[in-house]
């Protein structure tokens, strides 16, 4: 059993295939600022697997000790409301390391649920207003996970997104008004099958990526041996993996510490622009995401600047799911 006494998480390094997943996870770790991933494809393809098993793989941060909105103790801008208040009067405050978390919302997730709420009970017994966090505070600086993202509401899904855009929520109750830091990583996995999301949802996911069944036969024996051995004893199957597990993990922060040195030169930006236009995308957004894809890419692959091929790949990540569709035309996948 794990010291936690929490039974272990199928590791990442053990899923069979499905690349285009496990990379566009990864280059979300490395660049937080890509506005997450949709991850679309029927059910079993290890989509939820993966996303779940991405909190091994996360950076550890510093956090306000006791603070339920995870505030940064060495940014003030990162700061809730009262850290910050506390930091201004010159209190020291207490810091906590751990790693970034991967938050899961409940498809039945109410907007109080989300977004918080005042906290009536301490207001009836103690006479003050208080704010009962939610689930964006509890994900500040890690991963928000929505499961069938499809299905969910569409007004907290644009909650969602536009706390993602702003990095900041803001609850506003009973005249109260309080904000405070929610940057995340948005995941979202949906099968198409059940409904689609609309245009103006799909764009705000910086990254896309669709998975289906493995088609070798080798390939999903193996899938169905390691699951076995996984359900077996997942302890043990974990710690066959965990050397792999924690070499992962080492590439991934030395690609976060070469990221904000990595450089793109002005014809790599043309390129961009070019197909964007090719592909008859709107807006700018696909621009943006592409080239912060490419140099995450570069970051990762060991580069400090961004090359075409990084481009090619960031346009099969951030440009599908954004192309313009005509009428009864097949969702592009």
């Amino acid at each position: 059993m794990n010291p936690s006494g929490a039974r272990a998480v199928y590791p990442f390094v053990a899923i069979v295939g499905q690349e285009a997943l496990k990379k566009s996870l990864i280059l979300n770790v490395i660049d937080p600022s890509l506005s997450g991933v949709l991850i679309r494809g029927e059910k079993g393809t290890a989509k939820s697997t993966a996303v779940r098993a991405l909190a091994a793989l996360l950076p550890e941060i510093d956090v306000v000790e006791g603070c339920p909105f995870q505030s940064d103790p060495h940014d003030r801008r990162a700061m809730a409301p009262d850290a910050r208040a506390r930091f201004d009067a010159g209190e020291r405050l207490p810091v906590q390391r751990r790693k970034a978390r991967v938050v899961e919302l409940p498809i039945s997730a109410t907007e109080d649920r989300v977004i918080g709420t005042l906290d009536l009970e301490h207001a009836l017994k103690e006479g003050a207003k208080r704010i009962e966090p939610g689930l964006l505070a509890t994900a500040n600086r890690g991963i928000l996970y929505v499961d069938e993202v499809n299905l969910l509401d569409d007004h907290v899904v644009d909650v969602l997104l536009d706390s993602a855009a702003m990095g900041v929520n803001t609850i506003e109750r009973e005249g109260i008004s309080f904000t405070h830091p929610a940057r995340f990583t948005l995941v979202g996995t949906m099968n198409p099958e059940e409904g689609e999301l609309r245009p103006q949802l799909l764009d705000r996911f910086g990254l896309c990526v669709h998975v289906e069944g493995l088609s070798s036969p080798e390939d999903r024996v193996e899938v169905v041996k390691r699951r076995a051995a996984f359900e077996r004893d997942a302890d043990a199957f974990a710690a066959q993996w965990r050397e792999q597990t924690e070499t992962l993990g080492a590439d991934i922060a030395a690609a976060m510490a070469r990221h904000p040195m990595v450089e793109a030169e002005d014809s790599i930006l043309l390129d961009i622009a070019k197909r964007s236009l090719a592909m008859g995308v709107d807006g700018h957004r696909a621009d943006i995401v592409m080239l912060k894809t490419a140099k995450a890419l570069a970051a990762w692959h060991g580069r400090d600047t961004v090359v075409a091929a990084d481009v090619d790949e960031a346009a099969t990540l951030a440009l599908p799911h954004r192309m313009r569709r005509r009428p009864f035309e097949d969702v592009v996948r």
